[in-house]
């Protein structure tokens, strides 16, 4: 049996959830379509398509193809019925979604699309054997053992998920977590029309007149994120320089994605533009304070933690939704992003959340490395 549980296993089933919700928001307008559920099956070639639309849906699912591969492959699957498992998974997963699009007016079942998911799980899961036949698992499986302490699954987990966060439209850079506005959406939706509707009516507007974070808050907030990964990194890495360049490996990881995620809201010509002396300042502070919180044990990180994430959810809280980050969203809500905007929605509304429930996890197991 295998020491570690996988951080496959976690993984695929919420990369699963994601494509669901991709493929299904707005999760509006549901109608009994006119038309069989597997009409779309024998459409011809679509009239209007882009190549951006080909590889999204062919790149969507090599992740599920590859994580379901790798997580059954961990489990004593053999290789090549783990293959065949994790595409047979994908293609109905796919099918399914495509399906169930008929009853939704704002989405177009389409074959194409089912093929491509299909062959993007296929490359995934291919993926993921020749890495195990090449002995690319047995070798992770040695360095976790090394870098990390027993049952961190859920803990690689958070911090594989943490760059793919950063690629949605942020107030701040590294400010995970600004769900407030969408939660008073949905709130004011629920009490539409009940006596409480006018207070969350001037609730919501007292909110939107929110003074802009000062330079000191939007300086804490960076440093606030970049160093919420290092410490549910320190709270299952073991002791000594691996935790240090964890740090660094955080801060070149999240320099990168921020780079990436401000290309593609901003265009290329602007994709340093998020690199100011304040920005700077505070990923030199993060690293200094990481190197130092790096030498605690790790119970002692994840308390720390908990204290830093509770301090970035409260600061990304009173940031407000300035106009070049409203049309960003919309960018990536009503534009080319659709794909993508479900799942990286939604890590970078949750991931702070979830990681403050996994500190709070680790803080209460009982392990011998702690």
């Amino acid at each position: 049996m295998a020491r570690h549980r996988s951080s496959a296993s976690p993984l695929a089933w919420l990369y699963g959830a994601l494509i669901v919700y991709a493929s299904l928001s707005p999760f509006t307008g549901w109608r009994v379509p006119g038309v069989s559920l597997t009409h779309y099956l024998t459409l011809p070639w679509p009239r209007w398509w882009t190549g951006f639309d080909l590889a999204a849906n062919l790149l969507g699912y090599v992740p599920l193809g590859a994580l379901t591969c790798a997580a059954l492959v961990r489990r004593g699957t053999r290789r090549w019925l783990a293959l065949l498992l994790a595409v047979v998974a994908g293609t109905a997963l796919s099918l399914a979604m495509e399906s169930l699009q008929n009853f939704l007016p704002q989405r177009v079942a389409s074959n194409v699309d089912l093929a491509l998911n299909a062959l993007g799980t296929l490359l995934g899961a291919a993926l993921a054997a020749w890495v195990h036949w090449g002995g690319g698992m047995g070798r992770w499986e040695t360095a976790r053992e090394r870098w990390f302490i027993d049952r961190s699954a859920g803990g690689l987990a958070l911090l594989l998920l943490w760059p793919f966060g950063l690629l949605f439209p942020l107030p701040v850079p590294l400010g995970m977590g600004q769900v407030l506005a969408r939660a008073q959406e949905a709130l004011a939706i629920l009490v539409q029309d009940t006596a409480v509707a006018p207070w969350f009516e001037t609730w919501i507007a007292a909110d939107l007149d929110r003074a802009a974070l000062s330079p000191g808050d939007e300086f804490a907030l960076i440093t606030l994120g970049l160093l919420a990964p290092c410490m549910v990194a320190f709270s299952i890495a073991r002791p000594g320089w691996r935790r240090l360049t964890l740090v660094l490996g955080a801060g070149l990881l999240g320099g990168l994605a921020t780079t990436l995620s401000t290309t593609l809201n901003f265009g290329p010509q602007h994709a340093w533009a998020w690199i100011t002396p304040q920005a700077v300042a505070a990923f030199a502070l993060a690293t200094v304070l990481g190197g130092l919180v790096s030498l605690m044990p790790p119970r002692a990180a994840a308390g720390l933690g908990l204290m830093a994430l509770t301090a970035l959810v409260v600061l990304v809280a009173q940031a407000p939704a300035d106009p070049f980050f409203a049309e960003s969203l919309q960018g990536w809500e009503q534009g080319r992003f659709i794909r993508f905007h479900g799942a990286a929605r939604w890590v970078g509304w949750l991931w702070p959340y979830a990681a403050i429930t996994y500190l709070l996890a680790r803080l209460g197991a009982r392990d011998e490395h702690s």
